[in-house]
């Protein structure tokens, strides 16, 4: 057999394991589910001296193409694990368990006739692909999130992280050994990503992150749902009302506390009134940290920054990299955004209400914020435990994605021999339709 026969032989055997495994794993109880979950966060605790030794290896080689100019610092800062944030995964992991169980939840309730009673139940999807960049710590959330909401995942990770995807797999399956086998897979070949996304017959949902270009990839090359972001071009935008000091921590905040990530600020919009008052030490206190400043005409009639260049606004730098515009007013920074952002995440920092409820309503993101930084964007942040992903699409899901959006739901009608033919012709029975309180359980309501 050819080396690409078999590749593709051996793709489509873990994607049928992952097919077959999702649906036991679907009625597979929360106790049981939870106690895998836990299971991986004490192996994780256990094995850290493993995960980080692999973990180096990884980072030494990324440094390398670092060197190089291959790779971009941000990845390899993404890359690098330590004990501390190994312990943060765990605690990640723990918190998923805690959550609500997000499957049998009876969404609607609606009686159509005398004992004729028809449920809307959550579910899972099935099986859920992912593609994902150099954070290692993504495969533990993904698989966490899978697990708890009774999903069968299929996980490839950048090849720059391959040792620590590895380690962090085994551990995963040996900890889960309770749980329907083959419901985790790991492909790693970059073809395995082509030929996942033509097995649209076994694979129900795609979630990629990446960049930009590869997202878009991704969403042209298969028939499968994909549910992603292309790119997190985020705003802060300081209006005329806004409480300066607050304003200067919040915009630090939004770009340097961890710059790499998407949901980091790439552009501070600053109100015309309030520029010469507040970009002098705002700048002063963001060169102090490294960042490189581009602004606009106004900017640099007020602070010596670079000049922009116009594809500067539609770019996320994912480094501590920041572009400046000066604005006229509310509406002129909801323009901005809405123009050149991703529609991921955008801030408004003031005091006057009215002005944030025009940003905020006027604004096309999955994520709008009230004085508080565009770093918020997060699963784990949000409560819901962890995350899969942020969608900036409108449908299914939207924002951090976590155990709702890997749920869909079905329908349960409960009869007892009821005939259409009961309800059609001269003499029809009328449906009556009347929503009631009440939980699906076989053969009624509890």
């Amino acid at each position: 057999m050819r080396e690409s026969e078999h590749g593709e032989s051996e793709t489509r055997r873990q994607v049928d394991a992952a097919a077959r495994a999702a649906l036991d794993l679907a009625n597979v109880d929360e106790a049981a589910r939870n106690d895998a979950l836990r299971s991986i966060a004490a192996a994780l605790r256990e094995h850290t001296d493993e995960i980080l030794d692999a973990n180096r290896e990884d980072v030494a080689a990324a440094e390398e193409r670092l060197e190089q100019g291959e790779y971009p610092a941000a990845l390899v800062d993404r890359l690098r694990l330590d004990a501390g944030k190994v312990e943060d995964i765990a605690e990640m992991v723990e918190s998923v368990a805690e959550q609500d169980d997000p499957l049998g939840d009876t969404l609607d309730a609606r009686e159509l006739d005398d004992g004729l009673d028809l449920y809307k139940v959550s579910v899972p999807i099935g099986v859920v692909a992912t593609v994902f960049e150099s954070r290692p710590d993504a495969l533990v959330q993904i698989a966490a999130l899978a697990a708890k909401s009774g999903n069968a995942v299929i996980l490839k990770g950048g090849s720059e992280a391959s040792e620590s995807n590895r380690v962090l797999y085994d551990l995963i399956r040996e900890a889960t050994s309770d749980l329907p086998g083959g419901w985790a897979q790991l492909v790693e070949a970059r073809e395995d990503v082509d030929r996942l996304l033509d097995m649209d017959d076994a694979v129900d949902l795609v979630m990629p992150r990446g960049s930009s270009e590869f997202v878009s990839y991704i969403q042209d090359n298969t028939q499968i749902p994909v549910l992603g972001h292309t790119e997190g071009v985020c705003h802060v935008f300081v209006d005329d009302a806004a409480d300066l000091d607050v304003a200067e921590d919040v915009a630090f905040d939004a770009k340097v506390q961890y710059p790499a990530v998407c949901n980091a600020v790439e552009t501070l919009l600053v109100h015309d009134a309030v520029a010469d008052d507040f970009l002098p030490g705002m700048v002063e206190r963001y060169e102090d940290a490294g960042v490189t400043l581009r602004g606009c005409e106004r900017t640099r009639d007020i602070v010596d920054v670079d000049e922009v260049r116009d594809d500067d606004w539609d770019t996320e730098y994912g480094d501590l990299e920041l572009s400046i515009r000066i604005v006229d007013d509310v509406y002129a920074a909801v323009d901005h955004a809405n123009t050149h952002g991703s529609k991921h995440t955008e801030s408004i920092l003031t005091e006057d209400d009215d002005h944030a409820a025009v940003f905020m309503q006027g604004i096309d993101a999955a994520s709008v914020f009230h004085n508080a930084s565009t770093r918020f964007a997060d699963g784990y942040r949000y409560g819901l435990g962890a995350e899969v992903g942020i969608s900036t699409g409108k449908i299914h899901a939207r924002g951090p994605v976590g155990l709702d959006g890997l749920t869909t739901y079905k329908y349960y009608l409960e009869g007892d021999g009821h005939l259409v033919a009961t309800y059609s012709g001269e003499d029809a029975t009328p449906f009556t339709h009347r929503d009631f309180d009440g939980d699906w359980t076989p053969g009624g309501s509890e």
